[in-house]
């Protein structure tokens, strides 16, 4: 491929609406540009990283048996309200209508699809187990989306479904596909983490995520020095011994106008109050139902603790503004356990608070002196925060924190879906019964940021091999025609040989041409110079490397081609 007719854009300055690492460097190198909030195009280049990452993750994905196909999109509200999952899933639900006022989404994934297909198709033991894979763009309707395409709305996703006759298969059919992801992420070079993880909107019973290494990632790990990792999700947080101090002051109102966080609220009262006597009350909803969780207010709430409490059930997600107003008549920074008309659920940071403040459930007022028992119910207490840098692991060793970047999730179903959607099947000794499910995902496009974040320096990306534009780019400089007649033979026997090579051909000055490849993240350049070609010697020099290597042109193609294959 030619850079001049590749459609290289590449940018100078820094982009200010770019918060990562990977944000500002892919929009610098013309890897993508913001159509809108959350919605990227993909240039040339960025465009050949995605295909090499669907390449590897397609290859491995036929080789551990599963099946390619391409579902719709757009997707009937029926199979949702089926499934339970179209008020539950939230508003990262992107729903519309047809002109005929029918109600769609566009799928955000494929659980109701594909269970649907296979009821219609699947009624007998013999025609089990299979897998069925798509390569396909989806789209979550993200209320802040950012980072690029980390956290955008439409992306693409690698999804596939197994299903089995039994749960001991389902669990074969989910260690299957954990290797082939093992094999996918070694093959893009990437270093990664295994950890249980909440199944989240998915459902199920069993599930882990693919974390890539990264300062910037999203996601908590927790680790010991003993080897213990796990999501901080699914950290369990030890219960202090009872020890609440009896009632003191009788509970009052106090005006606080303007008053919404913890933080406003210790600095605004007379006599400063710890963390622990100043609760937070936030309103979750899952499959279940809608409840209060109140924690202490230096605590973070896990939404994976959540999801298995009784009264809100899988998929929690925090409320939105309207859903409390609605279920409670207050808006968020005001609202309290006292007089909460939804079930209550406390965290065991709070069980042993005595006199503490909390919202009164009315715009701008604050209680204070509230004691359980007195002027509130005793609330159910359970683990619902996040641990803690330091707290113990269950290991025993104390628990150190990483970030990472989620790019691939896998989850044992069990019969969630097909119960809900009637996938069964008349086993050996013709009993119906449901089928055994598992889900598998992996980000395409949120692979390529995350490679960056975890693959770059001062001057660049610095692509893994496997996933770069292209593997190698010949870079004639000035006009001489025996300079590019030179590269131009060299690019074909190279290409000839199978290796992705770019001629750069743009004849850019030097060091314009140096800056460009050097952000672009090409792992190998090969200069041609009419100073070096006088000497019968041409330029290599690898994107890790600071040391630049003269090699004899007349063995220039089998000396690059072994430094390119070593590398």
């Amino acid at each position: 491929m030619r850079a001049s007719k590749l459609f290289i854009h590449t940018l100078r300055e820094i982009p200010s609406e770019a918060e990562l690492i990977s944000h500002r460097l892919m929009l610098r190198a013309g890897l993508i540009r913001q159509l809108a909030a959350g919605i990227f195009s993909w240039l040339p280049l960025g465009w050949r990283v995605v295909s090499k990452i669907t390449d590897i993750v397609r290859e491995e994905m036929n080789a551990a048996g599963a099946a390619e196909v391409m579902m719709p999109a757009v997707q009937p509200a029926e199979i949702w309200h089926e499934s339970g999952r179209w008020q539950v899933y939230g508003p990262e639900l992107l729903r519309l209508q047809d002109r005929h006022q029918r109600d769609y989404c566009i799928g955000p994934t494929h659980e109701e699809v594909v269970t649907s297909l296979v009821s219609a198709s699947v009624t007998s033991w013999r025609q089990l187990p299979f897998n069925l894979y798509q390569i396909q763009t989806k789209f979550r309707d993200e209320r802040r989306p950012r980072y690029g395409v980390m956290r955008s709305r439409e992306f693409v996703m690698k999804d596939a479904y197994s299903f089995d006759g039994d749960a001991e298969g389902a669990l074969l059919s989910y260690q299957q596909m954990r290797d082939a992801y093992i094999r996918i992420f070694d093959r893009i070079g990437l270093s990664y983490r295994i950890v249980a993880a909440d199944s989240g909107a998915i459902g199920g019973n069993r599930s882990e995520e693919f974390l890539v290494l990264a300062d910037n990632g999203e996601a908590t790990i927790a680790l010991t020095d003993a080897g213990y990792t796990a999501n901080l999700d699914q950290i369990p947080c030890t219960r202090e011994k009872p020890r609440r101090p009896k009632p003191g002051k009788q509970m009052e109102t106090l005006a606080t106008p303007g008053i919404t966080t913890i933080e406003q609220l210790q600095n605004f009262l007379p006599k400063q109050l710890p963390a622990q006597r100043c609760i937070k009350t936030m309103i979750i909803t899952g499959e279940a139902g809608i409840a209060a969780a109140i924690l202490a207010g230096d605590a973070s709430l896990s939404l994976a603790k959540a999801s298995a409490q009784p009264e809100i059930g899988g998929g929690a997600r925090f409320a939105e503004p309207d859903e409390a107003i609605k279920a409670i008549g207050a808006n968020f920074g005001s609202l309290g356990p006292v007089n909460m008309p939804l079930p209550v659920i406390a965290d065991y940071s709070v069980e042993n608070a005595a006199d503490f403040a909390c919202g009164a459930n009315r715009e701008g007022e604050h209680l204070l002196n509230v004691n359980f028992g007195r002027d509130l119910p005793e609330p159910r207490f359970t683990d619902l925060r996040l641990a803690r840098a330091g707290e113990l692991a269950p290991d025993g060793n104390p628990l150190k924190l990483s970030q990472g970047i989620e790019v691939g999730h896998i989850f044992y179903l069990g019969t969630k879906y097909s119960q809900a959607l009637q996938a069964t099947f008349e086993n050996e000794q013709q009993a119906t019964l449901p089928i055994e499910m598992g889900c598998y995902g992996i980000g395409v496009t949120r692979i390529a940021a995350a490679a960056i974040e975890q693959n770059h320096d001062e001057a660049g990306i610095i692509f893994p091999a496997a996933i770069a534009p292209f593997t190698a780019v010949v870079l004639p400089l000035g006009t001489d025609p025996e300079v590019f007649a030179t590269a131009l033979k060299l690019y074909e026997s190279l290409t000839k040989a199978g290796i992705d090579v770019l001629l750069d051909d743009r004849s850019l000055r030097a060091g314009t041409a140096f800056a460009d490849l050097d952000l672009l993240g090409i792992p190998h350049r090969i200069v041609i110079s009419t100073r070096n070609l006088t000497n019968k010697k041409i330029a290599y020099k690898a994107r890790t490397s600071d040391k630049e290597l003269l090699l004899e042109l007349g063995n220039a193609h089998d000396e690059l081609s072994a430094l390119i294959r070593a590398n």
